[in-house]
């Protein structure tokens, strides 16, 4: 199995794309769905973010009040480290637990739907494609106002708390322009599903991976032969 990667700027449009490869039959694991799923009432990650916020940071039902964080994290890069340190070893922990359970089902590839990939870095070594959406500063800002009824101070701080998205595209192997239609979009994913579709990695990737549990086991039974002969002289 190999890792396709999907990420990009914020309200750039990764969603659109993630979800031309689910409907190609392509599972994907999206780093955001996991991050509501830690953080709901009586999840460790609520816990902690409870003790480390403060009440102010609840809704009258016990969730967690998003927008409120959210201002709270995107004007202070010390709460953002705060809440980052709380919510991204558990993040990555699920994504490596959903990635585990679809290599052993048998699929070829999977997709990751993940923001912050090269923010973290983290899951860089499991990556054999990148694929970065990206559009113009300006849609950008205007798509994020528009989807999640922000001012537009509120919005740039959203959007300059990431690593710019230029580079992103630099450091992508696939760079998906979602400037036009949304037709345009997935005409755009589409190709890149053929071309995926058509690679040999997963193979590659199970030869490895059986040759290094040979090896593996190989080394265990030769210990386990040396180590449990008698002397003759005892």
């Amino acid at each position: 199995m190999f890792i396709v990667a999907v990420t990009g700027g914020i309200a750039t449009g990764k969603s659109t794309v993630s979800k031309v490869f689910e409907r190609h039959g392509i599972p994907v694991i999206d780093a955001d769905k996991i991050a509501r799923e830690i953080v709901e009432p009586g999840q460790a990650g609520w816990e902690q973010i409870r003790a480390a916020f403060g009440e102010d940071v609840l809704l009258p039902s016990k969730e967690i009040n998003r927008p409120v964080l959210a201002r709270m994290i995107f004007e202070d890069k010390e709460l953002r480290g705060k809440l980052n340190q709380i919510t991204h070893p558990k993040i990555h922990r699920k994504i490596f637990w959903q990635a585990f359970k679809l290599f052993v089902t048998g699929h070829s590839w999977i997709v990751l739907d993940l923001p912050l990939l090269f923010e973290t870095g983290i899951l860089m070594d499991f990556i054999y494609k990148i694929v970065c959406v990206s559009c113009d500063s300006d849609k950008q800002l205007q798509r994020l106002i528009a989807r999640n009824e922000l001012s537009e101070a509120d919005a740039s701080h959203r959007i300059k708390s990431q690593m710019p998205l230029e580079k992103k595209c630099e450091q992508s192997h696939f760079v998906i322009d979602n400037n036009g239609s949304v037709e345009e979009t997935e005409e755009s994913a589409i190709r890149i599903v053929s071309m995926m579709k058509e690679s040999k990695q997963h193979w590659r990737n199970r030869v490895y991976l059986l040759g290094l549990v040979m090896i593996v086991g190989f080394t265990i039974y030769m210990l386990l032969k040396i180590f449990s002969r008698v002397p003759d002289d005892i």
